[in-house]
């Protein structure tokens, strides 16, 4: 197991990832613009922990978690976007701003 495997913020951006990739599944065809943005930012939300976690500096680690924070934060709004043109499902769209908010707040702690 890689060390960035055994962190709870990496494994819910997992979680998270899984989810949107689901509601990515489910979107009516017409709407690329923003189902090209979620794919996007939910893929750098991982990546991002991933390679912050292999840095050897404190500073460089919180630089990519901050990133990684920004890039969550974008598909919170996404997510909000595709609810008021309710291309996706209320619970669903409520699950996955309720780990987009844990994944957000982990990532907030990790990068100070």
């Amino acid at each position: 197991m890689l060390d960035y495997e055994r962190l709870d913020a990496y494994q819910c951006a997992l979680q998270f990832a899984a989810l949107c990739f689901k509601i990515l599944e489910e979107l009516p065809r017409g709407h690329s613009e923003l189902s090209d943005q979620l794919r996007r930012a939910v893929i750098s939300v991982p990546l991002n922990i991933a390679e912050g976690a292999g840095k050897p500096a404190e500073k460089d680690r919180r630089r990519f978690n901050a990133i990684a924070r920004g890039s969550a934060m974008e598909c919170g709004a996404v997510l909000d976007l595709l609810r008021l043109q309710r291309l996706v499902e209320p619970g669903v769209g409520a699950e996955a701003k309720t780990l987009c908010t844990r994944c957000v707040s982990m990532l907030s702690k990790m990068a100070r």
